[in-house]
């Protein structure tokens, strides 16, 4: 099997993929035609990236991928469309950098806090102000505001008790059950949690639902002379109203994330709003630490192991939850040659549509079961014509 890497990639992940049995082409400094070029040249199987944008024209062309694997979290970089209509499978290493990207959002608050990028800044320049930047409000006590309570916001919440700071969040999935379990309020929208918060910190992931969701009227509602901390994603922010946010309302800002970033590791950096006063950046390293980009390696593997060994995919995100399926058809058969070609037959003649399969072997190899996910009902004959099969032991039909 071969893997193209269009990204920096940790060594241990390399040595991984190689010691599967795959072929690795390491080329790390691939994007757009150039990467579509090459997929279709190697007719490389599975593509591996971290940031690399991975569009429609560079899927079209490839004609043997099967698998694109994020090594990382989002997976807004991919088209993921255009991949699930060639049945490209596209996965993700979920959770694998909360812990990393969870250290630099407390890092920004408490620069936010402290001042430090300010005052590391005037010592280099001679300047000694102890009058100006002994005066810090302080954490403990004030309330931390976490927008998205999945992996990453969870090693937030849990770092939020060391320094003694009550946490309100707001999450879709989270209800009062689940806050109580957790240890914190429920705010009931993002406008909320931004009018009880003395600070507030990003973790949720750029969908269709979320790009542009922190907008002027949640700006607004938070207190003047808040800290807002971004690690998630430039594009869930709306850029104006977080400057404005900054110049008008006092808003102290932390960000890792921009609207409009370099495509690679090096660049030109045009985003303004880090001048502003009250603004310290990142350069979206929230996830860079050796040891997130070694777990994320690892799993990396995992998947890539599991996709060649059986053909699954684990942390697969473009699969459909629930296919048009109307009826699964499960057929107990012996395990001989011809089998399931017999049923498949029977059925495309039929004009029955297969939408999803599974057969089952049972120990010793004689019989297995068939689950096949159909369209519409077979018929009674059509029923009748695969039973015909000597070796189909037994058929049952079920709506679903």
């Amino acid at each position: 099997m071969k893997v193209l890497v269009a990204d920096a990639f940790e060594k241990s992940g390399l040595d991984g993929l190689a010691a599967l049995g795959c072929e690795v082409l390491y080329e790390p400094k691939l994007e757009g035609a150039a990467l579509g070029a090459r997929l279709a040249e190697t007719g490389a199987e599975v593509l591996v990236v971290r940031g690399t944008k991975v569009g429609a024209p560079e899927i079209e062309v490839a004609s043997g991928l099967a698998l694109v694997v994020r090594a990382g979290a989002g997976v807004n970089t991919i088209d993921l469309g255009a991949a699930s209509a060639r049945a490209i499978a596209v996965s993700n290493c979920p959770g694998k950098n909360a812990i990393a990207v969870a250290e630099l959002t407390w890092g920004l608050i408490l620069a936010l806090d402290r001042r430090l990028v300010e005052q590391a800044n005037d010592l280099s320049a001679g300047i000694w102000n102890k009058a100006l930047y002994g005066k810090a409000r302080g954490l403990a006590g004030r309330t931390l505001g976490v927008v998205g309570l999945g992996a990453i916001g969870l090693e937030v919440v849990g770092r939020a008790r060391a320094f003694g700071m009550p946490v309100v969040a707001w999450s879709r999935s989270l209800d009062d059950d689940l806050a109580s379990r957790l240890g914190v309020a429920r705010a009931d929208s993002v406008h909320a949690l931004a009018a009880a918060s003395d600070v507030v910190t990003v973790h949720c992931a750029l969908t269709k639902e979320t790009a542009g969701m922190l907008d002027v009227r949640f700006f607004e509602a938070m207190k003047p002379g808040a800290f807002f901390v971004n690690t998630s994603r430039g594009e869930v922010v709306d850029a104006a109203a977080l400057r404005k946010a900054v110049t008008e309302r006092g808003i102290r800002a932390g960000l890792d994330v921009f609207e409009k970033e370099p495509a690679g590791g090096t660049g030109t950096f045009e985003d303004d709003i880090v001048k502003n006063p009250g603004v310290i950046g990142t350069h979206h390293v929230g996830a860079s630490t050796d040891q997130a980009q070694s777990a994320i390696a690892a799993e990396t593997v995992r998947i890539v192991a599991a996709f060649a060994s059986s053909g699954e995919v684990p942390n697969a995100v473009n699969l459909a939850s629930r296919t048009p399926a109307t009826h699964v058809l499960s057929v107990r058969h012996r395990d001989r040659i011809g089998v399931l070609a017999h049923v498949f037959g029977v059925l495309s003649a039929a004009g029955i549509n297969v939408e999803k399969t599974e057969n089952v072997v049972f120990a010793g190899a004689e019989a297995a079961c068939a689950r096949i996910q159909v369209g519409s009902a077979p018929p009674t004959g059509v029923l009748e014509e695969i039973r015909g099969c000597a070796d189909v032991l037994s058929i049952s039909v079920r709506a679903v």
